[in-house]
């Protein structure tokens, strides 16, 4: 065999034996780092070519990127097979996406918590990222203490307390994980009530806290208590005494001693009139069935009167006890501050239930009077059934 066939076919078996291929633009490849600057880094990919990734696809929040050295392997994906250099031109951007990605997808399923940077924010919430990957901590999934309880529900308000977390971190737990649509939804209040098992813990029903309120709405109050734990007492746990506006009794920084009634989970419900002697106990040596008394009307109702007669005992005056003929409309007839004569016709010290009438408007037939009872009943507690719907959306989100 002559020379020349001799190196021909060494060169055959180096070429057959020569695994290496040729990057294509979408690849992710592994480089060792040649030379790295804030302008450009250059990576030897094989032994064979050399890839750079230089401008936008340089710049990137994870830290790895930003303290490369020389002899660092490092990933990167062809976004150019051959720029004007001859060179591969890579990305980091897109190498640390994807993994950046599997990571999540791997906390996910852990339900481990991350931290998250504020970027900006908008009336349905904040646009957060992890790492390079953007996504969405709705207002819902907001702590207690950056949950932007605005009296009236001002959106302007509430876009403004938003914007004010601008800048920040903040740690939560990924909730919904779409890879396929780029979609990452994270909650804040997941990942705070994961740590406040441990302190709630410590607390039970029954127990009586002091603690400082943080905010007031018009279904109650929200307090601060004991290790950076926040409960609630709705308006119907404020008083025994009907209250129509907590902000007129009660304000920010004000603090209240109240008592546990519930605890669900990470949610933790108060009641400050537990803790208060109950005015209706006794109530039949003031008051009686048949009685003449001057009360001070509180609210006008499609169904009737919230009437005052002194500063614990409030009583209804319901529609069907007050008179009105087919024209009459309670709204001309009556208004709120107003003092006016009733008559008792019923009286409930155990429902705290005193029923009013005008003097000679009382409807009390027998056959009808506990059809009567149940109804009166159930329209007094339509007010009651909105404020309990307000605070469960509040406290669902």
């Amino acid at each position: 065999m002559s020379e020349k066939n001799i190196q021909t076919n060494d060169f055959s078996s180096l070429v057959k034996g020569d695994t290496f291929k040729i990057p294509q633009v979408g690849d992710t490849v592994s480089g060792i780092v040649l030379a790295s600057s804030k302008a450009e880094v250059r990576l030897d990919i094989g032994g064979r070519l050399v890839g750079v990734v230089r401008g936008r696809e340089l710049y990137f929040e994870a830290g790895e990127y930003s303290s490369l050295k020389p002899g660092d392997t490092i990933e990167a994906t062809v976004i150019d097979v051959e720029n004007e250099n001859g060179e591969l031109e890579l990305s980091f951007r897109h190498a640390g996406e994807e993994k950046t990605w599997q990571d999540l997808e791997e906390i996910y399923v852990q339900k481990k918590n991350i931290m998250v940077r504020i970027n900006a924010a908008n009336r349905g919430g904040l646009l957060v990222s992890y790492a390079q990957i953007p996504a969405f901590l709705p207002v819902s999934q907001l702590s207690p203490e950056n949950y932007p309880r605005v009296s009236g529900g001002d959106k302007s308000k509430i876009l403004e307390k938003l914007k004010s977390l601008v800048g920040t971190e903040t740690e939560v737990k990924v909730i919904t994980l779409d890879r396929k649509e780029g979609k990452l939804v994270v909650s804040e209040k997941d990942a705070w009530q994961e740590k406040q098992k441990d302190v709630i813990s410590q607390f039970k029903v029954g127990d009586t806290i002091e603690g400082r309120i943080i905010a007031v709405t018009g279904f109650g109050v929200f307090v601060n208590f004991g290790g950076n734990l926040e409960g609630l007492i709705h308006i119907s746990e404020l008083a025994w005494q009907r209250i129509e506006d907590p902000s007129e009794v009660y304000k920010v920084g004000d603090t209240i001693e109240a008592q546990i009634i519930s605890i669900e989970g990470a949610k933790i419900f108060l009641s400050a009139k537990r803790l208060m002697h109950d005015p209706w106990e006794g109530v039949e040596k003031k008051y009686a069935v048949g009685q003449n008394v001057t009360g001070t009307i509180l609210k006008v109702n499609p169904f009737g009167l919230f009437v005052e007669l002194d500063s614990d005992i409030h009583g209804l005056a319901h529609v069907s006890q007050l008179g009105l003929t087919n024209n009459e409309k309670l709204d001309d007839l009556f208004k709120a501050g107003q003092q006016v004569e009733f008559i008792i016709i019923s009286l409930d010290a155990n429902e705290h239930r005193l029923g009013l009438a005008l003097p000679g408007k009382a409807k009390d037939k027998k056959s009808s009077k506990k059809s009567k009872k149940d109804k009166e009943d159930k329209e007094e507690k339509v007010e009651d059934k909105k404020e309990e719907k307000e605070e469960k959306v509040e406290e669902d989100k």
